[in-house]
């Protein structure tokens, strides 16, 4: 049900009203009690879609964008820097185990 804004030509009593689309409008001030109100035409209210189900970041503000934007910057780092010590890791460890290899056969023989 819309919410209705009225005001009274008599009083200039202003207000607003929940009523459903098919009522009547409503004609008496509350304030002054003469039957000079009317249902004053608005612009309507704009429709912001938030919840789980639609985007979060669609109404978010600038610094919470570019907060977002450093956090995703500084761990894509991290995640960079470890591939690096894990390629490191296991280069240190194909290598010694390519010298272990070469000492038992040299043992062997």
């Amino acid at each position: 049900m819309p919410t209705y804004d009225y005001e009274c030509e008599s009083c200039g009593h202003q207000f607003e009203q929940f009523q459903s689309i098919t009522a009547r409008p409503t004609r008496k001030c509350p304030e002054c009690g003469r039957m000079k109100l009317h249902r004053l035409i608005g612009a309507g209210a704009g429709v912001i879609f938030k919840g789980s189900g639609f985007y979060q970041t669609d109404y978010r503000s600038e610094s919470y964008k570019q907060a977002e934007k450093n956090e995703t910057k500084s761990s894509t780092d991290k995640d960079t820097a470890k591939k690096k010590d894990d390629t490191k890791t296991k280069d240190s460890k194909s290598t010694d185990t390519a010298k272990s290899v070469k000492e038992d056969k040299k043992k062997s023989a």
